[in-house]
């Protein structure tokens, strides 16, 4: 059974890095995983009160580890750390940009695992009885769904092979529904990754353009304070020229010469930044406008979602009426059984009664 309302795993931390898997023949060399640094994130589902680790390359997840608390992140080299995944069998490897990365993502996982491990011991008792039911309720549906013995009564076993295949029926499209869902589900968490990373994005973005906003106005002054100085030299170059002279006047013009070429370069520099500024701010729009399309495909998961579980409770209501329905016949059956045992009874007993009479 599905509950009413499934909240989402949220992201807790993430970092890009190479992803590699070892090599499952050798146990030894690493195969990239990803072509280049891709998201690793940690997630946290609240319902079920686990930790994961994903990592999703282009419709793929290239990692979806449950993070125990017997897992180990070991640190190989400056940047490059590693875990084993004994439910995937296999061995992940990260490789980062900085050593700093690395601490905080190693840091993270530890942190992490002791949160997994501190929730496993709250929740065992709990987890054992919840393990115990799970154990029992297929074995009951199982007995349940037992065909009773086909009897000569023509009106309840009609009754009984519709109550069967209607069960099959609605067992299968359980089945398919939740399969649907379970889609729906991945396709869900790789939006919520795609997302998780354009915000980071964003919002290392909006920092950078702001100070770039700051700087542009301070370069505009500085820029007009040039172009005036600029202006005076020309000024005082023309008025050397105007008036001719020797000696320490050639000086002064050699050295105004200098400067003003040292001013036209300097304004072509920051000309350059300006014109880097400006391609940054254009990355920008066209970032916010990929999160706004994550966010569209992220809503439209949810109401897929919803207009599923929808359907799952209808189908499980309609597999209890049926339930319900089969009981009744049981009983009508049963019922059926009795009095025909008691006419081939009677039935029995007359016969002994014709012999005794023929006989004398």
């Amino acid at each position: 059974m599905f509950p009413h309302h499934r909240e989402r795993e949220q992201p807790i931390f993430s970092a890009r890095a190479h992803v590699f898997q070892i090599d499952p023949t050798t146990k030894r060399n690493w195969i990239p995983a990803s072509k280049h640094a891709v998201s690793v994130s940690f997630f946290y589902d609240a319902n079920r009160n686990v930790y994961r680790i994903i990592s999703v390359g282009g419709t793929k997840a290239i990692i979806n580890c449950t993070v125990t608390p017997s897992m180990t992140f070991t640190k190989t080299s400056q940047k490059f750390g590693q875990w084993a995944d004994s439910r995937a069998n296999t061995v992940y490897g990260l490789g980062f940009a900085t050593e700093q990365q690395l601490h905080q993502f190693s840091d993270k996982f530890k942190e992490v695992k002791d949160a997994a491990r501190l929730a496993r011991e709250k929740s065992q008792d709990k987890e054992l009885a919840n393990t115990a039911l799970t154990i029992a309720a297929p074995q009951d549906l199982a007995d349940e769904l037992q065909s009773p013995p086909v009897m000569c009564v023509n009106g309840p076993e009609d009754k009984l092979f519709r109550s069967q295949s209607a069960d099959i029926t609605l067992s299968s499209e359980k089945e398919r529904i939740k399969k649907m869902l379970s889609e729906g589900s991945i396709c869900e968490m790789n939006l919520e990754a795609e997302l998780f990373t354009l915000q980071d994005s964003n919002s290392k973005l909006v920092a950078a353009l702001h100070e770039a906003n700051a700087n542009v106005e301070q370069w505009k002054k500085q820029l007009a304070a040039y172009q005036e100085e600029t202006e005076r030299l020309r000024e005082q170059v023309s008025e050397l020229e105007a008036h001719g002279g020797h000696g320490p006047s050639d000086m002064l013009k050699d050295e105004l010469t200098q400067s003003l070429e040292e001013l036209e370069a300097l304004l072509k520099a920051k000309d350059e930044e300006i014109h880097i500024l400006q391609s940054k701010k254009a990355d920008y729009h066209e970032m916010e406008h990929n999160r706004n399309e994550a966010m569209h495909r992220l809503r439209e998961m949810e109401m897929r979602n919803s207009d599923l579980e929808r359907r799952i409770q209808n189908t499980e209501q309609n597999l209890s009426n049926s339930l319900e329905d089969r009981d009744r016949m049981d009983t009508e059956i049963q019922r059926a059984i009795e009095i025909l045992d008691i006419k081939i009874f009677d039935l029995n007993d007359l016969r002994q009664s014709l012999v005794k009479l023929i006989d004398k």
